[in-house]
């Protein structure tokens, strides 16, 4: 890339991962013609075309930063995903991590603009010199952040079926109470994460479920303890989970084993499988 900034460097070199570019930009992606899923799919199946565009407000940059600032003709691509805007409920589970899907690119929070992770495009990076780079982050934390999310998203476990629709009832009631001005909407704002284990595996025949709800304090407040009593009453045994408990926790009282044996609960989780 021969372009460079007002010192003289190259564009390229001064873009990073979660980075943006704001404005009206299109995304496109391929449809099907005969069942068009979108609006934007439904106007170009119509004019017989099999990619449609929609417009965006912005474009967050997904690509790692080693892999946007490589002069290599090998390598001429840029992976980016749309921004979307969204309400400060949604935002604020975002920023707590509990929705896979969405990214928060810091520097945007003021308008609520997050980056949407489900769609991906690549676009060369010809083209992404000739943007206007506005910085998604300005500390080392956030720009963590950013890719631990986009890890997540590609990380999550897809839950058998049968227990998507044992914690369905969990599901619906968190998403009603997170933000509410109550004693259980501070005990779901105290949460870090939520975890579960099967045990002795996912698969048997028979299944114990264990539920860890981890504070983000460093000591458990009873409120907490006292919500997550509420919250398991809504998750009962039937078929193959024969029995289900849970603890309050903060993760000083989590072994590194239980973490790493448990999975994550997130408000977009529920990704049911047909293994």
């Amino acid at each position: 890339m021969s372009e460079t900034d007002d010192r003289g460097q190259p564009v390229l070199e001064t873009w990073r991962q979660g980075d943006c570019v704001l404005g009206e930009q299109w995304f496109a992606y391929r449809i099907d013609p005969a069942n068009p899923a979108t609006e934007a799919g439904q106007i170009a199946a119509a004019n017989g075309a099999d990619l449609a565009e929609a417009l965006v407000v912005g474009l967050a940059v997904t690509s790692q930063t080693c892999d946007i600032v490589r002069d290599d003709p090998a390598s001429p691509f840029i992976e980016v995903s749309p921004l979307i805007n969204v309400s400060d409920p949604e935002y604020d589970q975002i920023a707590k991590k509990m929705r896979p899907r969405y990214a928060v690119v810091p520097a945007l929070a003021k308008d609520r603009l997050v980056a949407d992770l489900s769609r991906t495009m690549t676009v060369e990076k010809a083209v992404v010199v000739r943007w206007d780079r506005v910085p998604g982050w300005t500390e080392d934390g956030e720009t963590r952040d950013f890719a631990e999310a986009l890890a997540r998203k590609r990380s999550r476990p897809a839950f058998p079926d049968d227990f998507v629709r044992l914690v369905g009832g969990l599901q619906a009631r968190i998403k009603e109470k997170h933000n509410r001005n109550s004693p259980e909407g501070a005990a779901l704002q105290s949460l870090r994460e939520i975890r579960v284990q099967g045990t002795p595996s996912w698969r048997g025949a028979q299944v114990r479920l264990h539920f860890w709800f981890i504070s983000r304090e460093p000591k458990v407040e009873p409120g907490l303890e006292q919500s997550v009593e509420e919250w398991l009453k809504r998750v009962q045994p039937t078929g193959r989970f024969v029995s289900i408990d849970g603890q309050a926790v903060n993760l000083s009282e989590m072994t590194a084993q239980e973490y790493v044996d448990s999975d994550r609960l997130d408000l977009d989780w529920l990704s049911a499988t047909r293994a």
